[in-house]
This record gives C-alpha cells, structure tokens and sequence, in this order.
C-alpha cells in the first residue's frame, strides 16, 4: 500500500473499527432482497419497511404468490417501490425454481436476477460468503474519488478496480463497509465535515 492508503486504511480503522453491513436480515434471500431494495435509497429506510414485509410474507414461497400492489404499499417509503415489487417477486421466484431456495455463492446466477448488478452480488457475497469484494455504492465512489484512489471521470467498475489494486485483498470487505460509513458520516456529499477530517492534507476536494 501507499503511504496514502495506509494513512486513509489506518483512520478508517480508528472510525470505525466494526463496521459490517447495516442491512437487517434474518435468512440469506433477506440480505438479497434488502440490497435490491437500497438502491437509491438509504440502509436506515429499507430497514424500516423489511420488518414488516417479511412477517407478512415470511417465506419465498409467500414473497412470490403475493400480491404486488400488497408489496408495493409495504415498501412505498423507499422510492422506486414499483419497479422493486415486481423484483422482490421474479427474484423470489427465480430462487425457488433455479436454486431451491437458496442464495447461491454465484456471482453469474445473482448478476442473472432482475434488479442484481454487480455491487448487489458484491455485497451479497461478502456478507454471506465471506468473498473478498468491494461494492461501490455512492459512498464509495465519492470518498474514492475526493482523496484521488480513483480519477473523477471513472465508472463505478473502474472505481472498484483502482481500490482492489490499492488495497490487500484481505481487507477489501472491511474497507467496503468502513468507506460507507465514512461516505455517509463524515466524507458526506453535502456539508461534508472536512474541519474534523485527518485526510485533509491528502484530500482533493478539501484542497
């Protein structure tokens, strides 16, 4: 690692030291399903509709036969809710008919399901699996490129490119969790506490 990486690798670990996945959940296709439904939206909104949708419909079988409009109002509170009901359906249909239920360590299988790319399958399969991975999310991709781990024109994939050159292997789930902690209270995308912020010195956007 740089002297730069390991500075920033050093203070996520003095922030937050714990970090794991925010998403509540209880089976695997839970974890799943809460990814898709994060999309745009944030951990904390999703968390406040899958309790309720998965005591009403607690198993695959009952998330595929029932009714999309019934899912639809459950999850109305985190945006997109159309277009995520109908996913919740097909990807819990696709479940039982492909993979008997299970949440497969797949990543072409997951990336086959409708409303699943790659940093879905990325998370999916860094908390289920413990697959070393690195999803980014908006998080992600604006502290990569404030402190200059990524140029400002690259995609998403770029971006997670760049990091797992940057970064040991060993670590990239954690750094993936910690960044988005970091992204979402400190580095944010509006007011971001840059007073406070040991990376100033290192940071483009400070600067």
């Amino acid at each position: 690692m740089t002297s730069k990486v390991k500075q920033f690798v050093g203070y996520l670990d003095e922030l937050y030291p714990n970090a794991i996945c925010a998403l509540q959940y209880h089976k695997d296709y839970e974890l799943l399903l809460a990814v898709v439904m994060s999309a745009q939206t944030t951990d904390a909104r999703v968390n406040s509709v899958t309790p309720t949708l998965f005591a009403k419909y607690p198993t695959l079988e009952d998330l595929k036969n029932a009714n999309v409009t019934d899912i639809e109002k459950i999850i109305e509170p985190i945006g997109t809710f159309h277009k995520k009901a109908v996913f919740i359906q097909e990807i819990s249909k696709q479940l039982l008919e492909k993979s008997n239920g299970i949440v497969p360590n797949d990543r072409l299988f997951l990336e086959s399901l409708p409303g699943v790319g790659r940093k879905t399958a990325n998370v999916v399969l860094s908390v289920l699996y413990d697959v070393p991975a690195i999803a980014v999310d908006t998080h992600v991709e604006r502290v990569s490129k404030r402190l200059g781990l990524a140029k400002a024109t690259d995609t998403p994939r770029q971006v997670e490119e760049q990091l797992m050159a940057k970064l040991p292997k060993k670590i990239w789930s954690k750094t993936h969790h910690q960044m988005v902690f970091f992204g979402r209270y400190q580095c944010k995308a509006i007011h971001p506490n840059c007073e406070t912020c040991k990376m100033q010195s290192l940071c483009s956007y400070y600067q």
